[in-house]
């Protein structure tokens, strides 16, 4: 798989529940976060600013999800990435 132009295929980091002063912050609660982590997969040519094997942070609400044999990837546009691990 081989992403193509400014687009960045991306697996999810899916973390764990977080404590913040004693108290378990589940999913729900931490859907304040306008941020999501992930690993990078694939850039497009037109992105090589980021590598393959990056971690990212990225807009929780953008790109769309995609299934590559059985594993379920998000693609992305570079302009959504706001760090780079």
């Amino acid at each position: 798989m081989k992403a193509i132009n400014d687009y960045i295929v991306v697996d999810q980091i899916k973390e764990g529940p977080k404590k913040v002063g004693g108290l378990l912050l589940t999913d729900t609660t931490d859907s304040d976060n306008r941020y999501k982590k992930a690993k990078v997969i694939s850039v497009g040519n037109l992105a090589d600013i980021i590598k393959e094997g990056s971690m990212v942070m990225y807009d929780k609400h953008a790109g769309h999800d995609i299934t590559y044999e059985e594993s379920l990837y998000r693609v992305i546009k570079l302009r959504d990435i706001v760090l780079v691990e």
